[in-house]
Parts: structure tokens; sequence; C-alpha cells
């Protein structure tokens, strides 16, 4: 998946009085500059320190902490508006010149929580303050849903900040950055700092003043997409002399007023676990316009060419890695439908790379799933969200290959411009922790990757949802029909329900069998964040049905309605497993926040796309054999088949993102584009 920019320099070259210091401007402009990732003896001896590292007892050590932030609450609460704020500068000054101490830390934390209180009318729990410290020193934190991560971030973003070199507090989509930004911009102020966030919509000259306040909100996308806007304007630049010498001549060079961003001093990532894994995968691209009527018409022609071909003769298709393999027969069958076709279709390799794309967009790429189409263009569905991605397009010429398949006017593709990993990204900030729901599976990748220790804090109120087994079917149908009948079941005790679907295809099937039952509902295909966020929030009412695809919503509480608690409060249904356990536990931490009830359960069949794209054979001979028949031992064995399944398939996307760490390493040393190292 690829970001389309047509001129991503366009517009970077406004002025202003903001200055960039040279260690930042350094910075940026080497790109090679970045920690490596260890290989060899120093790779194992880093899985070891990885092993050992969560074996210390930080939660009960950022747990002491928190209670002497508390401590001092007798001593702050009786200070005046006028005298907490001068403490506040006062520590302000201390953080700035680098002299605060683990005892200036404590205490900044008390006077932030205080300034919280005043602000904001939220004092954060000795659990907030735990996770915040936590934060504070570099670590990812796993907190519960409903615990308040969003109060929690404030307070290590705020210590950042008054370090000087500003913090980017990064989340999943613009509007949650934009609500933050605008939530907290109170207690930012009285703490003497300054707040800004960043969003799609804005022109180069409102990104440079957002990135220069003291605190950004932001999302990664975007944040990484100015980073390599910001690299495209430096061309060969390679260091700050150059630059200055450079503008006193006029040659062009790139100027540090040119640039969008000040460097990456420190982030706080919510969400840790979607951002730092799973979307971490897929590379960003800035891409131009590169018009050729040739290769254009090419894509059309081989969607035609992929009508003749038989699935099992011609070509062989693996939905695991979403590869196709074009057998003996189908290179002769296509040298001969082409063998009067000029240019492009002579070559065997390139006919067949053509055809392998348009055959991978008919037979893989399904509309309501991975995408949908919109006045007319292809629109990309985020398949870790569920939300919808308009100004991104898929690289390598697939996405002109869907658009052919759709019979829809093919679109050139485009020249890559500059390209990094998410993976890189994230570990060019000086300081990186983060706050998630689900992060304890995850422990060794965050370690090895990001050199992050996760800690685990525990919820204010004990969880007291309930958690039920899975629902095993064979056939998907009989597992659609098992779940409109228990959404009526729960329907009828006035309960509030949330249905989790993989993807707009599966809701809009859903939705269409409740409105044959008569069961009033709202569907949420992520199409709009701030309907979206607004959605969700009501989804806790009494007599609620909603239907939402995979995340969507995520980063908004769901509050219980009068009287809900007492009827059992929120129930959530999964239609499906996802390839991560940790994604299911997202879904169903959206019931049972804050000591709230709630309960949980997930239907699946082994004709979920789970199954066909991860089951081995062994597996997949184990399900034919057992056959329909239904006993409580059969429900256990299919249960553990499952989990194996899940667990193959997170094995398998492990690799698939040590793959684009590997593809990193080898473009750098091969075809950076930063010139040489300093």
């Amino acid at each position: 998946m690829t970001s389309s920019t047509t001129h991503p320099t366009a517009g970077i070259v406004a002025q202003d009085p903001i200055t960039l210091p040279t260690s930042t401007w350094r910075m940026l402009a080497n790109a090679n500059v970045r920690p490596e990732l260890p290989k060899g003896l120093d790779a194992f001896w880093a899985g070891s320190v990885g092993i050992i590292r969560p074996m210390l007892p930080r939660r009960h050590i950022f747990m002491r902490r928190a209670q002497q932030v508390a401590a001092l609450d007798k001593d702050i609460a009786p200070l005046s508006d006028t005298q907490l704020r001068e403490q506040l500068w006062n520590m302000r000054a201390t953080f700035r010149l680098g002299r605060d101490r683990k005892a200036d830390v404590i205490r900044a934390f008390a006077l932030i929580r205080e300034a919280a209180w005043r602000t904001l009318g939220l004092k954060p729990y000795v659990v907030q303050l735990a996770a915040a410290l936590a934060m504070e020193r570099g670590c990812i934190v796993q907190a519960a849903t409903g615990e308040g991560k969003t109060l929690m971030a404030t307070m290590p973003a705020a210590i950042e900040g008054w370090r000087g070199r500003g913090c980017h507090v990064m989340t999943v989509n613009d509007y949650l950055a934009k609500r933050d930004a605008d939530w907290n911009r109170p207690l930012y102020d009285f703490c003497g700092l300054t707040v800004a966030h960043i969003d799609g919509e804005m022109f180069p000259p409102m990104r440079r003043m957002a990135y220069y306040a003291d605190v950004t909100y932001c999302t990664n996308k975007e944040v990484a997409a100015d980073y390599l806007r910001d690299r495209l304007r430096l061309g060969q630049t390679v260091d700050l002399p150059t630059s200055l010498l450079g503008r006193y001549a006029d040659d062009g060079t790139a100027r540090p007023n040119d640039l969008l961003m000040r460097g990456l001093p420190s982030a706080i990532i919510d969400e840790a676990d979607s951002l730092l894994i799973d979307e971490a995968v897929t590379p960003l691209i800035i891409s131009g316009e590169a018009p050729n009527a040739e290769q254009t018409d090419a894509y059309t022609r081989a969607a035609e060419l992929a009508g003749h071909m038989v699935t099992g003769e011609d070509y062989r298709l693996n939905r695991r890695y979403r590869e196709i393999h074009i057998t003996r027969p189908g290179r002769d069958k296509l040298a001969a439908l082409t063998d009067d076709w000029p240019g492009i279709w002579a070559g065997s390799r390139r006919r067949e790379e053509l055809v392998s794309q348009a055959l991978t967009a008919r037979d893989v790429y399904t509309r309501g799933k991975q995408y949908v189409i919109q006045d007319g263009k292809i629109v990309i569905v985020d398949e870790f969200t569920g939300r919808l991605m308009p100004d991104r397009t898929w690289r390598d010429g697939l996405h002109s290959a869907v658009e052919a398949k759709e019979g829809l006017e093919v679109q050139p593709p485009k020249d890559t411009l500059a390209r990094i990993s998410f993976q890189k990204f994230y570990r060019l900030y000086k300081r990186l922790s983060g706050m998630t729901g689900t992060a304890v599976e995850s422990w060794r990748e965050l370690w090895l990757v990001y050199r992050r220790p996760v800690v685990t804090i525990p919820t204010n109120k004990p969880c007291i949802r309930t958690q039920a087994p899975d629902g095993v079917f064979m056939k998907a149908d009989d597992k659609w029909g098992a779940i409109v009948e228990g959404i009526a079941l729960v329907h009828a005790t006035g309960r509030p329900i949330l249905v989790g679907t993989r993807s707009v295809r599966a809701s809009e099937h859903l939705s269409k069998m409740l409105n044959e039952q008569q069961l009033e509902h709202q569907v949420l295909n992520a199409v709009h964040h701030q309907e979206e966020a607004a959605i969700v929030a009501r989804a806790g009412e009494r007599d609620r049905i909603t239907v939402a695809t995979n995340m969507a919503g995520r980063g908004t509480d769901i509050k219980l309605g009068k009287d809900v608690a007492e009827m059992g409060g929120l129930a959530v249904i999964a239609t499906e497993r996802h390839e991560s356990g940790r994604i299911d536990r997202q879904l169903y931490g959206r019931a049972g926040r804050q000591g709230d009830p709630g309960s949980a359960i997930a239907f699946v069949s082994f004709e979920d796309e789970l199954v066909q794209r991860y089951a081995s054979r062994w597996i997949l001979r184990v399900i034919k054999a057992l056959g329909p028949a239904r006993s409580p031992l059969r429900r256990v064995v299919d249960r553990r088949l499952f989990r194996k399944i899940q667990a193959r398939a997170e094995r398998i996307s492990l690799r698939q993102r040590r793959g684009v760490l590997r593809a990193d390493d080898w473009l750098e040393e091969f075809l950076g584009f930063a010139g040489r190292d300093v």
C-alpha cells in the first residue's frame, strides 16, 4: 500500500522566522543514521536480554512511585492557582535545562495531576499515574480499555514538552488527533505549553507551526509522510554548512526554514500494538505521476487475458501469501493468445507479471472487503481497522489491475520518489513509548525491534466481563444464522449489543439478515471518523444494536446507558477471528470497562478466511475427517484447532514484518538516496 502524492514538495517553500537547530538538521540530513537491528550473536544476546527484562518488577516499581506522587496531593492541593502555575513554570525551567532527577519527575507528575483536576475536572488514579510514569521511562504500557489512556498520555507529553524539543502523540486517525488536542488544551495551557494537531487537510505553513508546538497530536501516516517530504526537499544535502552555503549561493540547495519538521525527538504511541506491529508491515511511499499510455492499456488487456485462465490448470493460487504461479500450460496459453501483440507483450516475463497481477486482482481482492468503489474510483479499506483510505494506492501496479478488473478508468502507475517502513521510522525517534490495551502477547517483538519493554498496569476496578467459549460451526451459513439468533435473544432482554465484523461486505450481509428479522440496528463501516465516534459512544444505550467493521470507533469509550448495568451490560459478539488474538481482545475489551458488567463471545466457522488462508494441510484433513458431528469433546477439539490456526497466522505475519525490515536494510545499503554517511 502506498501514499500517492502528485507533487510531494509543492508548497514546501514558505518562509517564516523559525530556525532549525543544528542537531535536528544533521538528523534529517542523514537518513542512514539510525539504530540497526542486531544480527548473529548480537541478536541472540538481545533476545536473551529480552527474556530477562520482563522479569524485572517494573509494575511494582511504577506503582510505588505512583503512590509517592499521590502522597504529595496533601501539599499541592491547598495551593492557589497562581502558586500552582508558578511551581509548574519553575518545573518547566528545570526540565528545559536538563537538570531533572527522579524526585523532580515525581513532583512534576503531582503538579500536573493537580492541574488536570483544576482544568479538566479529572484527577488521574494511581494506576493512571503508574502508566504515565512507565511511559516517561520509555515503556509500552498495557492498560485495559476504558482506563483513561488519553489522560495518561498528557503527563509524559507535558514532561517532554518542558524539555523543549517537542513531543508527537500519535493516534489512529485525524479526528482523534484533533479531539484529544482540543480536550487537553486547557491542561497544557496551564502548564505553560503549546499544543497543536496535524490533519490531512493542512497546508505546509500550518503544518510547520503545528510541529513547532510543545505537544503535537497527529497520526503516524501524516508524520511519516512529512518526514519523507522533508527528505525529498533536502535532496543530496548532507549537512548544515552545505545548506547555508547553498543559501547564499542561491543554488537551489534546501534551506532549514523550508522544512516542515524540527526533528523526531519524542513520540508517545496510542494504540501502540496496532501502529507498531499490525500496520508497521506496510511501508509508506511518496510517489509522483508517471504517465504511460502503453502501460495503462496493458492492464486492461491483462484483465481480458485473465478471463481465459483456469484455476488449477493454467495457474495455482496461494491464498495465504496472495501469490499466483502460472503453470507451463498457462504460459503456453498466454504465448498463443498474445502471439501477434506488439510491445511489452513480446517478452514472456513481463507478460506473465501483468497477467499475474490481473489474476491477483480477480481472485484475491474482493469489493467490500479489501476495497470499495466511490465516485468511480477504487478506495482501499484498511484490513486492520476497517476504515477507508482514499489517499492510498496499492503499489507495483496492483491498483491499476483492480481498476481494470472493475472496468474503471485505469490510472497510470506511480513512480516511487521516497519510501520508508514504519518500523524504521519509529526507530528514528530518540525517545519512544506507547500505550494500548493489548501488548503482552507481542512483548518479544516490541523488545527486539524497538527495544521497548512492556509493562502491564492493573485496572482501577476489577474486570467482571464474562467471556463465553467460541461458537464453532462447519458452514458459514450456519454461523451467520446462529449470530442472528443470538442477537435476537440478547436484544429481547434490552441489553445493548456491539457486533464486530472483519469487512464491509460482512457487515452489509449481517445487516440484511437483521433487517429480515426486523431488528433495528446501526451499521458502522468507518467512513467518517466523527460520525463513527458518535455512533460508538451511543452503543451502550438500552436496546441498541451496533454492527461495526473490525476496530471502528477505537479510541472512543462506550459508556453504559441508564439501567443497562443491571441488565448485564454491553454484549460484544465477534463474527470471525482475526490473524492475531490481540485484535480479538481489543474488540472484547469494549465491554466491561471500569468495572462494568458485560460479556463477549466469538462465532467462527471452518469456512472463515482465517482457516482458508492459514490452516495447514493436516488441520484441513482433521477437519474433513471429523465431519459435522456435534459433541462437547468435539467443541473442545474445534477450539484447539482454531487456536493453532491463529498461532500459525501470527507466526507468518511476524515473518512478513521481518521481511520488511530486511528489505529496508537492503534498500538503504544499495539504493539509499541520502548520499554518503556523515
